[in-house]
């Protein structure tokens, strides 16, 4: 489990991350999110002890990271899929962090089958993609068995098999009571793959709730409803606080009611449904919501240079 409490980091007279708590449970994935420059990095950092916070604390399972005795068997770590020495293969790579940890070898072997190296094992990292070198940066995270994984944009480069992988990698290790910390700018992905989610902006936190929640509170919520006679349900359930948007000649949607409550009213007046589709916010959506205030680099509108 990692708790932070009061994490501030400060550079000077600017503030990166800002009076931040939070806890990461055992058995879920929980989403790290944020736009560029919101401080998700520099936590990271300071949960492994790679930043020293200027004020506040953050403990995996009671006690600082720089405290432990076995680091890897605590937490397994992804930050920087490119810190590996170029010139090592990847299976010499997993073999000398292993020995700092008295790991043995058929450690190394489990973790390169499990992240589908085998191929590539004996090829140098300086020659791998992208892909691959994530696949190595993940295997390094895995290679002490740890109880806790912070995982910062595992996903970058992998191709969809590898995004698959990486979901069903993710919540098999939750399944296990491990602690994931996860964070992507795939919002679609960490949709199918988290339990909780930890949103920041500009340094705070502004969102610390499940999934579900999240999208609830993004509002935006309509049902769909196909029908042969929109006009009659409409005039209906208009002075019942609905919105009606008309989409073609037998379908609309309506907002201000729940789809039970739409059911219902058609029940009342005898008319038959053929739809009736709750619409949802994506996370994506309920993502730009909750941010739209904190976005430190907005790309200009489209058009002529």
């Amino acid at each position: 489990m990692i708790e932070a409490r009061h994490l501030t980091k400060r550079h000077g007279a600017s503030v990166a991350v800002d009076d931040v708590s939070f806890t990461v449970a055992p058995g879920t994935v929980t989403g790290f999110l944020g736009p560029n420059g919101a401080g998700k990095s520099t936590i990271m950092r300071m949960i492994v002890g790679l930043a020293r916070p200027t004020s506040g604390t953050v403990t995996i399972d009671g006690r600082r990271y720089a405290g432990s005795p076995a680091p890897l068997q605590q937490v397994g770590a992804l930050l920087d899929a490119g810190a590996v020495h170029p010139g090592r293969t990847a299976r010499n790579h997993l073999r000398t962090i292993a020995r700092t940890h008295g790991i043995p070898d058929r450690r190394v072997d489990e973790v390169i089958s499990l992240t589908g190296l085998e191929s590539v094992a004996r090829r140098r990292a300086g020659a791998f993609s992208l892909g691959m070198g994530q696949r190595l940066g993940i295997a390094t995270a895995l290679l002490g068995d740890p109880d806790t994984l912070v995982l910062d944009e595992p996903v970058n480069g992998l191709d969809p098999e590898g995004v698959i992988w990486v979901r069903q990698l993710c919540r098999h290790l939750a399944s296990e009571g491990r602690a994931v910390l996860l964070s992507s700018h795939l919002m679609s992905e960490m949709a199918q793959t988290a339990d909780h989610l930890i949103v920041l902006g500009r340094g705070r936190v502004i969102a610390d709730a499940s999934v579900a929640d999240v999208l609830a509170r993004a509002g935006g919520g309509t049902v769909a409803v196909r029908t042969d006679a929109v006009d009659r349900l409409a005039d209906f359930v208009r002075p019942m606080g609905a919105t009606v948007t008309y989409l073609a000649a037998d379908r609309i949607e309506i907002s201000g009611l729940d789809a039970d409550e739409i059911a219902l009213a058609a029940s009342r007046i005898g008319v038959t449904l053929f739809e009736l589709t709750p619409q949802r916010a994506s996370l994506e959506a309920a993502f730009l919501g909750l941010t739209e205030d904190s976005v430190e680099y907005r790309s200009g509108s489209a058009g002529r240079a």
